[in-house]
């Protein structure tokens, strides 16, 4: 029996997902996608493509929402190109999924009654996992997300080798939804991490001269990296907070480049307590 393809949301994905119940299955059709992409990437924008744009978007948000969220089976599971995600922006949104219960809320009391509650533990499942890819993906360069999506291939994993029960692979589900959901309300708004950046750059173009060729654009990219590990919310009004900041820039700026100037150290931590 085929799926609907005109079921919007979670619904049509849990449907399209009952027909890959395994990583055997979802890799073949990875394969088989991978083939379909390269045509389109390479056909596109032939107006001879319009007729199967619907359809092909389909197929692109299943990958996306089936798609490891580690880097395991990079062969086959690439990134979608430019024009593919240009598409699926435009038309479908992965995981768009409204919970029920706000999940910040759950304990372990309470994530047993929820579950409790379920009538259907499968779709419940399938549920909570497409919104917690979607979340992954879409924080896929943060390393708090970057950590979270191993957690859950390992997670799956051990679930599809029987190493534990359909009620337990929820449980810990929910726990890791818990854990996205408290790093997204830490995410730093890109807008202002580019400024942050931006600022940063201009300081150490600053100490660039024939002595000291500094290579800005990699100092930048490794405070900017660091500092995301270790910020949390509302870091910059806590002590713990901004010794943790102060130590991880240093390891850097002092550390790793040498770079020996207090003020400029002292300029580089007030341009990420503002941006960051």
């Amino acid at each position: 029996m085929g799926v609907d393809r005109t079921v919007e949301g979670w619904e049509g994905l849990l449907a399209a997902q009952e027909c890959l119940p395994n990583n055997k299955a979802k890799d073949e059709f990875a394969a088989d996608y991978r083939v379909l992409n390269r045509a389109w990437n390479a056909l596109s924008p032939d107006p001879f493509l319009e007729a199967f744009k619907y359809d092909y978007v389909w197929l692109s948000k299943v990958y996306e929402s089936v798609k490891p969220t580690d880097n395991r089976g990079a062969l086959v599971w690439a990134a979608l190109g430019a024009k593919t995600l240009e598409l699926v922006h435009q038309h479908i949104k992965v995981g768009e999924v409204h919970e029920d219960v706000d999940i910040l809320t759950l304990d372990a009391a309470l994530i047993d009654e929820f579950i409790q509650k379920q009538k259907d533990i499968k779709k419940t499942t399938m549920k909570v996992e497409i919104d917690l890819v979607a979340k992954i993906q879409k924080h896929g360069n943060d390393p708090k997300f970057k950590k979270l999506g191993e957690k859950l291939e390992e997670l799956r994993d051990r679930h599809e080798q029987g190493l534990i029960t359909s009620i337990e692979f929820l449980k810990l589900l929910l726990e890791l939804a818990k854990e996205a959901a408290r790093a997204e309300k830490e995410v730093v708004p890109e807008e202002e991490i580019d400024r942050g950046k931006a600022a940063l750059t201009e300081l150490f173009n600053g100490l660039r001269n024939d002595k000291t060729p500094v290579i800005v654009e990699r100092i930048v990219n490794d405070i900017d990296e660091i500092v995301k590990i270790v910020r949390f919310d509302g870091w910059q009004k806590t002590t713990t907070g901004k010794n943790e900041v102060k130590k991880a820039l240093r390891s850097v700026v002092w550390i790793k480049y040498k770079i020996k100037d207090k003020e400029v150290f002292d300029k580089a931590y007030n341009y990420i307590e503002a941006y960051y």
